[in-house]
């Protein structure tokens, strides 16, 4: 190679040497510029090192260089949409799981996130009195979910989880606003939130992302009980005092129409032209001041009538309490968690006369709900792996008291035994397997055999 060439050579060499750190120092516009205009030059001066004839191990560094800085550029474009990817954990002083909690470690522009869930659960073919169950296996991928958040300035911000359930609308899957509200980041101790916001009751309400929950499926007291994924539309404030991490909203409130002797969930009204007649309160307060360990509770009270009326005309207000404690102690690979649930309902007999529910269809005055769970990681310390089997038994009842005059469904007092194994390649990634033992004191519990996978992005 003649001199003349080795010198372009050491010029081209030298400016790829300083393109990033040179970039690094402008500001956002100037810094974009700055790159895209090096990265053009450097392209054509690519083209002239190949005719030169430089060594391909050479020409290899130069092109990985070159990749770098088209990674910044388009970084630069996109804002924060590629931040690091999101570990466990790290959203729950928001009330988050750690991919919907991405807008927050963003510090300007728009994020996107998401997670997904596919299922496919066997079910015995007999119940537990030895019927036929004629129960049908069935996969299913669960959900498609879509975080897009955005910060207008370092005090405002956006987040929204847009969801598709079950694949397709044309088989029986829905297109949903899981949560969409505006936040005002005042200070640690305190910020305000409104909009349509996640009840932060439970464990999986807020935290409901298949990588930070052991089980395919999610418990059923958390679902008939506490019904997750339950929002609705509010306004509250959250925030941070010392070890105590806390939030309280007024949302509108449950819609007592669509209770049932199987729960509340169908009271949701997830903010569609949600009946605001009567309003309630929730409340949650943790406290993490011991390594590993998060406990705490919350409560909702309020009103779910809202202008229901029974057969003479008289309104009905239905009453309606919620109270859970909960916790949780990791230690290393282990993780155990309890929750315990219950929900009291007043003017239930009233309530049922409106609905026309008799007998055994009651709609329950209590429903009680509780469970422990164990898991160990198996791989603790090793790496980015987890290899974690787990255990955990619960017990729900959304017929634990029925009023004078109604009877109970034994069907309705279950325990549930599952044991499973969760392995997770990646932080993002999680692939469970688990057997699940059902009871009742009806004898009709159909056990089953469910494999999920699950991601975060």
């Amino acid at each position: 190679m003649r001199t003349r060439d080795v010198a372009r050579v050491v010029i081209v060499l030298g400016a790829l040497a300083l393109a990033v750190p040179a970039a690094a120092a402008a500001s956002d516009e100037e810094r974009l510029q700055r790159v895209e205009r090096e990265l053009a030059e450097l392209r054509a001066a690519m083209a002239e090192l190949r005719e030169l004839g430089l060594a391909e191990e050479r020409l290899a560094e130069i092109e990985r260089r070159l990749g770098v800085l088209a990674e910044e550029v388009e970084d630069l474009k996109l804002g924060d949409a590629a931040a690091a990817p999101p570990e466990a954990g790290d959203g729950r002083p928001y009330g988050l799981g750690p991919a919907a909690a991405k807008v927050y470690r963003s510090d300007r522009g728009v994020s996107i996130g998401g997670y997904g869930e596919a299922l496919l659960e066997v079910l015995d073919d007999r119940r537990d009195d030895g019927s036929a169950s004629g129960a049908v296996d069935q996969a299913d991928f669960l959900r498609a979910v879509f975080y897009f958040g955005t910060k207008f300035s370092e005090r405002w911000l956006l987040n929204t989880e847009i969801e598709y359930e079950h694949a397709s609308t044309s088989e029986g899957g829905e297109v949903s606003v899981e949560f969409a509200y505006l936040d005002h980041l005042v200070r640690p101790e305190l910020n305000l939130r409104a909009g349509l916001v996640l009840l932060p009751m439970g464990w999986l309400n807020e935290l409901h992302e298949p990588t930070v929950f052991l089980g395919a499926t999610r418990p059923r007291t958390e679902q008939v009980l506490i019904p997750t994924t339950w929002r609705e539309n509010g306004i509250g404030v959250w925030g941070s005092l010392g070890a105590f991490d806390y939030r309280s909203y007024l949302v509108n409130g449950l819609d007592a129409s669509g209770f049932s002797a199987g729960g509340l969930r169908g009271g949701r009204q997830k903010g569609a032209r949600a009946k605001a007649e009567d309003l309630a309160w929730v409340g949650r307060v943790d406290f993490s001041g011991l390594p590993g360990l998060t406990a705490g509770l919350a409560f909702y009270l309020g009103d779910s009538g809202q202008e229901l009326v029974d057969p003479s005309g008289a309104p009905i207000a239905v009453g309606t309490r919620i109270v859970d404690l909960h916790a949780e102690y990791r230690y290393r690979g282990l993780e155990l968690r309890g929750l315990w649930a219950r929900a009291e309902l007043d003017d239930v007999a009233r309530l049922n006369a409106a609905l026309g529910y008799q007998g055994g269809a009651s709609v329950g005055e209590v429903l009680e709900g509780a469970y422990l769970q164990a898991g160990y990681d198996v791989l603790a310390g090793g790496g980015p792996s987890a290899l974690t089997p787990y255990l955990r038994w619960e017990r729900v009842n959304t017929q634990e008291e029925v009023p004078e005059g109604f009877g109970a469904n034994p069907a309705n007092d279950q325990k549930h035994l599952t044991l499973g194994l969760a392995y997770q390649p990646l932080a993002q990634l999680i692939f469970k397997g688990e057997y699940v033992n059902i009871d009742n004191r009806a004898g009709t519990g159909v056990d089953r055999f469910n494999l999920s996978l699950g991601y975060i992005f």
